[in-house]
């Protein structure tokens, strides 16, 4: 599948809709979450090292979104969260997650020296893991974590 990865300088220029569909559908809040968070302010991607990502397939449709933030729960210095992680249903298995994760971690390095995330799903737990994410991290908001330093794991391509 052909797809273009790039940056959403702004939300409220992209239809998210049937994104946000899909994700209820399966029972996930957070990218209702994202658009309401985005319209109020409360979080729109735009302090230093923060960064949001859309995914298109050769159609124009939007196919996945992520985004990285400063961690708010964490009192680490350098520490980036990976937030509103979400791949339609119909682009999963395809190597879109893995391109996007890699686009955001690349772009994390020049700003943060680890990166985390919390899920509580067994496929995304697979996914982060696969993709050089540790696991259990003993941390109530973090599920998965990845050192940004010399030492640090690729993503798989």
């Amino acid at each position: 599948m052909a797809i273009n990865v790039k940056v959403i300088e702004d939300l409220k220029t992209v239809d998210v809709s049937k994104l946000v569909e899909e994700s209820e559908a399966e029972g996930y809040r957070f990218l209702r979450r994202l658009v309401t968070q985005y319209e109020d302010g409360t979080n729109t991607f735009n302090q230093p090292g923060e960064v949001l990502y859309g995914v298109w397939d050769q159609q124009g449709h939007l196919v996945a979104i992520g985004g990285l933030n400063r961690d708010p729960y964490s009192n680490k210095e350098g520490v980036g969260r990976l937030r509103r992680f979400y791949i339609s249903p119909n682009a999963r298995r395809q190597g879109i997650g893995t391109k996007l994760l890699k686009e955001i971690i690349d772009f994390g390095r020049g700003h943060f020296k680890e990166i985390v995330v919390r899920t509580d799903s067994s496929m995304a737990d697979a996914f982060y893991r696969a993709n050089g994410f540790s696991a259990d991290l003993g941390l109530p908001e973090a599920t998965h974590g990845l050192t940004l330093d010399n030492g640090v794991k690729e993503t798989a391509q």
